[in-house]
């Protein structure tokens, strides 16, 4: 496994908050305060209710389980075997159904072409070598007019600033070394991946979060973090 597209130092790093990782008052404390607006933003641009629905780079299974609760029937993967342990006994609590896959995308594209109705892929891109690959095997995977959705950070002095200095070194809301400013990635790189994989970028958001009251909203601005919605031609 060691040709496929991962970072192993990444999954050994997401691994190690495994067990924390549905405290949202611990390391992943961001991610639960994203979560809703996240799922906001996918609801407001696809039908859930009894869509098939692809999760890739689940970790511990916030937004897959949110995806779930939405009424979608949803698959959930990803590389890191600390965290999937985690999701899937986190469904003996939650009582909802999801099926967690170790596997990477490019392979799950070869076996499931086309079979589903939205994929999502947050927070995961910054992490791996090569995001346009990531990108690729999204758009194989679904459906004509299915949707993709995407989040990640821009390669930006304010977004350094945010993500690093302040989350990582001031605030210290996540371990330091979670983000590398060199992987962030420009909106105008992503909408070009995208037209490359043969989808259409529908829409760009930022995301707004307000670390002392875990307030987070859409805005104007992508300066920082960022949603996208793009749809396979159908």
């Amino acid at each position: 496994m060691s040709s496929i597209n991962v970072d192993r130092t990444e999954t050994a790093k997401f691994d190690r908050l495994a067990s924390r990782w549905w405290d949202p008052d611990g390391e992943s404390r961001p991610l639960h305060d994203l979560n809703p607006v996240r799922l906001g933003y996918i609801a407001d641009r696809a039908v859930l209710k009894g869509a098939r629905a692809l999760d890739v780079g689940c970790g511990g299974g916030l937004l897959s389980e949110a995806l779930a609760r939405s009424g979608a029937d949803v698959t959930a993967i990803d590389l890191a075997p600390g965290v999937l342990d985690v999701a899937r006994l986190h469904l003996h609590e939650s009582g909802l159904s999801v099926d967690y896959r170790e596997i990477a995308v490019e392979a799950l594209a070869a076996e499931m072409s086309g079979a589903f109705d939205v994929v999502t892929c947050l927070e995961m891109l910054e992490h791996v070598p090569d995001p346009a690959s990531v990108i690729r095997a999204c758009a194989t995977l679904l459906k004509p007019g299915g949707k993709l959705f995407l989040s990640t950070l821009n390669r930006t002095p304010l977004a350094f600033g945010a993500a690093i200095l302040g989350a990582e070194h001031l605030l210290r809301l996540l371990p330091r070394g979670t983000h590398h400013y060199a992987q962030f990635i420009k909106p105008s790189e992503i909408a070009a991946d995208l037209r490359a994989a043969g989808l259409v970028l529908d829409d760009l958001r930022g995301i707004g979060y307000n670390p002392l009251t875990r307030r987070a909203w859409l805005t104007g601005s992508v300066a920082v973090n960022y949603l996208a919605c793009a749809s396979k031609p159908a």
